[in-house]
């Protein structure tokens, strides 16, 4: 099995300072307030399946309450009337506000997610701050076209804020969510309501603290901490809500666009699950292949909707990479997210916990057969094996679902147009990954796959100007890029007669 930290079966719990839990409470129009029923949750870290803390527990009352603050703040108040420069210069403040509290927030996500503390300090929250710089960048480009008209016209396209966004951001990326949804729509000159995941909400409170700090009025950002059946139904079917940003599960995105489309026709954008393929040809580099299928399943342990759960090897290296990821696996560390020398830690909780290990026994009767892995790692918390099945058939549970967890699924594959055919054999369409050497092969195996975004030779290459969503059941809309600024605009044409000109 993978090495569960220093040679022990329970990881080891490393005696790194845990942060104090300053916020719990709901921030409504620019104050920590308790819900209006008076009810709070648990929230637990994953590393020990113990009780951090408990978080209030928003309703639909309270959602409503955080929608009245962004109605009136957005009909009335001076963020969307402030200039693209003045939201941006406040922008990059809040970005500075996240630099300088680096430490706290990485702290945050990992004891409420089990993500590593390293990768937390060194990418996700810097990416975070990032994002805000991005688009504060981007919010004084906001501008429409002049049109040439074929009458005696003259007209021209305004793009204005949608309105009140409700956000609704999943567990797996706590501070990369808020700032991939936030950042644009802050940019774009709306107000909103963010719903974090029950599992994760506490890095969400502390960016609304700092953003207060920073001087977002009140009302621009208000966030509700609460369950998905109650603060998250009542966000998408909200009548004064103008838009919905859902990232999350397929199943629940289709709940989020039931909910928009009978209330009052809300805008949806939706990013949602995947089971991404990484194929790789005969003519790669063995081992580098075999380092990109084992991080494009273990980064974040499994739980990452563009993981490479599929992966397809061409037969003439199929024996040859298989050594070598196998024997990669041998050697990844699972334990304490706080250790630097782990490579991951806990699953989310307990129910994500039970679902991959559901899924493992789904594997092992259906036939696939396991290399390595396959059991929790320790004896407390979250902790499960890095995982890899071969002989795994498509018409196996494993190779369809979308399993969220370091399990990974290998398929032989002879010809190109084989390969093409398998990658595609799938509902989602969010992710893929190409390795060879031939450039004719990648190109065209890169426009053959339906899917959103397709990394050559890479993996996990994201970057804020890159466009990121799905085709068919991964979803539709992006985040990142200006296509997210876009889809927080309203487009307006505005046309006037032009009489007696010399000229149209």
């Amino acid at each position: 099995m993978a090495d569960s930290s220093n040679g022990s079966s329970e990881p080891v719990v490393c005696k790194y300072k845990l942060p104090t839990v300053k916020f719990t409470k709901l921030f409504i129009n620019g104050e920590f307030v308790d819900s209006l029923s008076g009810k709070s949750f648990e929230t637990i870290d994953p590393r020990t399946g113990q009780l951090i803390g408990r978080v209030a527990e928003g309703d639909k009352e309270d959602v409503d309450l955080a929608v009245k603050a962004a109605r009136h703040a957005f009909d009335n108040g001076p963020w969307p009337r402030l200039s693209g420069f003045e939201r941006g210069r406040i922008m990059m403040k809040f970005a500075d506000l996240i630099d300088g509290h680096v430490e706290e927030l990485a702290a945050l996500d990992t004891i409420n997610a089990g993500k590593l503390f390293s990768i937390g300090k060194a990418v996700d929250i810097p990416q975070a701050a990032h994002g805000f710089r991005y688009y504060a960048g981007a919010a004084d480009k906001i501008h429409g076209e002049v049109l040439k008209m074929s009458g005696e016209l003259h007209g021209y396209t305004l793009h204005e804020p949608i309105g009140v966004v409700g956000h609704i951001i999943p567990w797996n990326f706590p501070s990369n969510m808020f700032s991939m949804k936030v950042a644009p729509s802050l940019a774009a000159g709306c107000t909103m309501v963010l719903k974090p995941a029950e599992q994760t909400p506490l890095s969400a409170l502390y960016y609304a603290h700092l953003a207060k700090l920073a001087g977002i009025p009140d009302g621009v950002l208000n966030v509700v901490t609460g369950f998905g059946a109650t603060a998250g139904a009542a966000v998408a079917s909200h009548m004064d809500i103008d838009k919905v940003s859902f990232t999350g599960s397929t199943e629940v995105g289709r709940v989020v666009m039931q909910a928009a489309a009978t209330s009052n026709l809300k805008s949806v954008s939706l990013e949602l699950g995947g089971k991404s393929p990484l194929i790789i040809f005969d003519d790669a580099d063995t081992d580098k292949a075999a380092q990109l299928a084992l991080i494009g399943i273990l980064f974040n342990k499994g739980e990452i909707c563009v993981a490479s759960s599929r992966v397809f090897v061409q037969e003439g290296i199929y024996d040859e990479l298989v050594k070598k990821l196998v024997e990669k696996a041998k050697a990844w560390k699972v334990g304490d997210p706080f250790d630097p020398s782990v490579g991951h830690g806990p699953q989310v909780d307990k129910k994500q916990f039970e679902k991959i290990l559901s899924y493992i026994e789904h594997g092992k009767r259906e036939g696939a057969s396991l290399l390595i892995g396959g059991k929790p790692s320790g004896d407390k918390g979250y902790y499960i094996e890095p995982t890899i099945f071969a002989d795994v058939k498509e018409d196996m549970l494993i190779a369809k679902d979308e399993i969220f967890g370091p399990v990974l699924s290998l398929m032989k594959f002879k010809t190109v147009e084989e390969a093409i055919k398998c990658a595609n054999n799938t509902k989602y369409g969010l992710a893929a990954g190409i390795v060879t050497k031939n450039l004719d092969v990648a190109n065209t195996v890169s426009r053959s796959i339906r899917a959103g975004i397709i990394w050559i030779n890479c993996y996990f290459a994201f970057d804020k100007d890159c466009p990121y969503g799905g085709y068919k059941m991964s979803g539709f809309g992006r985040d990142m890029g200006m296509e997210a600024l876009h889809k927080y605009l309203q487009v307006k044409s505005v046309v006037t007669p032009i009489y007696n000109s010399p000229w149209l």
